[in-house]
């Protein structure tokens, strides 16, 4: 079942984007069939931009970038080919996964300043929960300093853009289990110093509802109004 907040019900009420939250986990080739859907009617102005928050059932993507040597373990969950940027990742309970269509030609058509504004929308969100999120000119997705010379991530991004119309979007790790990252190299990122974390595991009782709000309000301070 999803939740449709519309302009007029939205949490902020401040925008003239579509929100859906869904309630379940959706199968990821659901996903992608709505997605396909609704970036065809956004291009034809027949449906207004959509953000769309959701859950996967456990599961590993290859991005356009993957190497089949990265996929360290092929049987432990079922394994997608998209057409988003990127390496492989995992996406499954716990972790939030925000599928953003916007139409830049009405925003501004500059691919690498959506990318920029993606990573500042989970930095200015993960800010909300005192978490410092920085960004890495030579890695993809969002970071956290652990000390010692020990970074985590925390969010991933892969995008795919279609006649100036954006799908796939973020993916940020509220709780899930870390564990499963093991079946892949993420983003194709073998460095022993690098690895992956969740604001559970920073010590951070975040739910999935309290990142939404956060998500909601992010969004209008680097996105717009409109």
């Amino acid at each position: 079942m999803h939740k449709v907040i519309s302009p007029q019900t939205d949490f902020t009420q401040k925008s003239a984007v579509d929100w859906r939250v869904s309630d379940h986990l959706v199968p990821y080739d659901d996903a992608l069939a709505e997605m396909e859907g609704r970036v065809a009617d956004i291009r034809a102005a027949q449906k207004p931009e959509l953000v769309w928050l959701l859950e996967h059932p456990s599961l590993y993507t290859a991005g356009t970038s993957a190497r089949p040597e990265d996929l360290l373990d092929g049987n432990r969950f079922p394994v997608y080919q998209t057409g988003r940027g990127g390496q492989f990742t995992y996406h499954g309970p716990g972790q939030r996964v925000c599928y953003v269509m916007l139409d830049l030609q009405k925003r501004a058509p500059d691919i690498r300043l959506f990318i920029r504004n993606l990573e500042d929308w989970v930095i200015h969100t993960l800010a909300s929960f005192n978490v410092k999120g920085e960004r890495r000119d030579d890695r993809v997705g969002i970071w956290v300093n652990r000390g010692g010379g020990r970074e985590d991530k925390i969010a991933a991004i892969g995008v795919r853009i279609r006649r100036w119309v954006t799908f796939h979007g973020i993916a940020i790790n509220v709780e899930p289990d870390l564990g499963h990252f093991d079946g892949i190299v993420p983003c194709g990122i073998a460095d022993q110093n690098l690895g992956v974390t969740s604001l559970v595991d920073l010590g951070l009782p975040v739910t999935m509802a309290d990142l939404d709000v956060a998500l909601s309000e992010s969004f209008h301070d680097i996105f717009g109004n409109s």
